[in-house]
Parts: C-alpha cells; sequence; structure tokens
C-alpha cells in the first residue's frame, strides 16, 4: 500500500514540531532564573528557540533529501529538467520568514516593555542634569571632566509602566564602573563596597555611570543588562528571587583587561544582609572610633610605647635619655 505525499507531508510536519517544541523548552541552554524579570527573557529565548529549531531541521531535511533522491547515478550523464520558477513557492518562503520575523519582534518589545522598556515620546528628549546622586558617585569628577563637551543626559531603562517595574524600589544602589571594577554605594546608609548585596525579593534600582569609558552592568542569571555611560546616568531595576553568589560582569570592551572586570553579587536573606551593612557600618567606622578613642584617653607618649618597648627589652628611663 502506497502512502500519499499528502499524508507523508503531515506526519513530517508533525514529527518536526514535536520536536522543535520539545527541545525548545529543554535546551538546557541558559543559566538559573534568579529574579523576577528572568523568565520573561527565558520565553522569548525558548520561543525564538523554538522556531530556530523547526527552520533547521525543515532546511537540512530538504538537503538530505536532495543529496539522496536526486544524486548522481551510474550511467545518467544528462542533466535534469529546466525549471524556470514557481511563483506561489518563492511567495511562501517570503511569506513565512516575514510572519516569524514580525511575530518575534513584537514579541521582543513586549518583553522589553514589561521589564521597564522605553517610552518613545521621552526617551530621546532634551538633555536633562545628572541627579545629585550620580553626581556623588566614587569617579563622577573623573567623568564630568572626560565629558564636559557633551551635556550630561538621562538614559533610563525603565518606563515604570509594566507590573514588574510599577511598585517603588525598596532598595537603591548607586554603582560606578571603573578600569577595571565596579564600585556600590547604598546611599541610605553611606556605605560603599566592591561587592554588591541584595535581599531577597526586595526590587533594586541601580543608578549607573562610569568614571573612564563605557562599561555593561550584566548578571546573567538576572538576564538583566545595562551600559554604563561616562557623564551619564543610566538606570536598572530588577528583583532578585534565589540565594546563591553570582557573577557581575561587564560586557562591553573596555581595555585589554576587559575579561577579569567582575564582581560577586550576593543574594541572601533580610536578616543575612541587615548583619552585612551592619558590619559594612563597623568596618567604616572602625579607624575614626579608633582615632577617638586613643584621643579620650589622653595616651603619653610613653604608654603608647610602652608595650612595644617592654618586648624590645627598652627602659622607659632610655626614651627620657633620648628625648
Amino acid at each position: 500500500m502506497k502512502i500519499p505525499n499528502a499524508i507523508w507531508t503531515l506526519l513530517i510536519g508533525i514529527v518536526l514540531t514535536l520536536t522543535s517544541l520539545w527541545y525548545g523548552q529543554n535546551h538546557s541552554l541558559l543559566p538559573v532564573a534568579a529574579s523576577d524579570e528572568a523568565p520573561l527573557v527565558d520565553g522569548l529565548f525558548n520561543t525564538m528557540m523554538t522556531v530556530s529549531t523547526g527552520i533547521f531541521l525543515i532546511v537540512e531535511g530538504v538537503l538530505i533529501y536532495a543529496v539522496v533522491r536526486y544524486r548522481r547515478r551510474a550511467g545518467d550523464n544528462e542533466d535534469g529538467p529546466a525549471i524556470e520558477g514557481n511563483v506561489p513557492l518563492e511567495i511562501l518562503w517570503t511569506a513565512i520568514p516575514a510572519i516569524i520575523v514580525i511575530g518575534i519582534s513584537l514579541y521582543s518589545f513586549d518583553v522589553y516593555n514589561n521589564m521597564g522598556g522605553f517610552d518613545p515620546h521621552s526617551a530621546h528628549a532634551a538633555p536633562a542634569p545628572m541627579t545629585e546622586s550620580a553626581m556623588n558617585m566614587p569617579g563622577m569628577a573623573m567623568a564630568v571632566s572626560f565629558s564636559d563637551k557633551e551635556p550630561p543626559v538621562q538614559v533610563s531603562q525603565l518606563d515604570k509602566k509594566s507590573d514588574a517595574v510599577s511598585k517603588p524600589a525598596e532598595l537603591t544602589i548607586n554603582v560606578s564602573g571603573m578600569q577595571y571594577a565596579w564600585l556600590f554605594t547604598y546611599p541610605d546608609n553611606d556605605v560603599t563596597t566592591g561587592e554588591l548585596h541584595l535581599p531577597i525579593g526586595k526590587t533594586v534600582e541601580i543608578n549607573m555611570t562610569a568614571s573612564d569609558v563605557i562599561h555593561a552592568f550584566w548578571i546573567p542569571e538576572f538576564r538583566v543588562k545595562q551600559d554604563a555611560i561616562p557623564g551619564r546616568e543610566t538606570h536598572l531595576r530588577f528583583t532578585p528571587r534565589k540565594a546563591g553568589d553570582y557573577d557581575l560582569i561587564c560586557a562591553e570592551l573596555c581595555g585589554p583587561y576587559h575579561g577579569v572586570m567582575k564582581s560577586q553579587v550576593v543574594v541572601e536573606t533580610q536578616e543575612a544582609f541587615d548583619s552585612w551593612m551592619q558590619e559594612q557600618l563597623l568596618a567604616s567606622k572602625d579607624i575614626p572610633n579608633q582615632a577617638v578613642a586613643m584621643n579620650s584617653m589622653a595616651m603619653t607618649a610613653d604608654e603608647f610605647l610602652s608595650p612595644y618597648t617592654q618586648d624590645m627589652g627598652i627602659h622607659s628611663e632610655i626614651l627620657h635619655q633620648i628625648k
């Protein structure tokens, strides 16, 4: 019994569709999703992977079929029949990619908008001065000197129109990128560190700039990335959801040691974050407190040097003679 070509085409189409759908959802190519924004990006990526897998299988399948079916046979030295054209087929293979591209474009726009998006009416409005927080970021004096010929503007990835970013930020952090390190300032506590600590479930707003060249703030597990630009303040908002240590990577070529420009991102419970913040506050006050304590004790030179001179076997009388 000969199976009609239409049935074969239907069966092959079903197999290709199921294979593409399965691989599009089970490719395991993405790192762990650790933020509220990550599933939005993953959904777009999975859709593109599904479509790409289907197109790949169709194209490669047709090529393999053509190589086997129309291979040169012994004793056959003639050319095949000339094909002048097939208008319906040409329309089909032009229309289908166009529909796919338009669909992915609309999906991409929706994902970007849900993650913060942009306002087409004000994204390129007249330049606005940087905020006071940006001017106080470490390295901004150098950045302003580099960009004094161009008025600074605000470039925001956040439009605050979607549910993902409609609520106000619960933690604000100023970030400064420089060759080849990141500095993080918590303005509410006046703490500056080289490691980014975030509490789980808190919406974080990042205000960033750069002190020398363009850098890019990228945390793969959060699926967020934003440029840090000298003389300009850019913004990023996200909500971490999984505890752990993650890498903050500079994704913009910024110099010969660009590859080592990484920092640690620690997502932890609110209690652990509060404890870490207290440690930073104590550490930042440690040196001034020591100076105040020493001054309040009004120690004499002999009293200050006594522990050291005793270890060296020097008596206080000798110190008086030296004076």
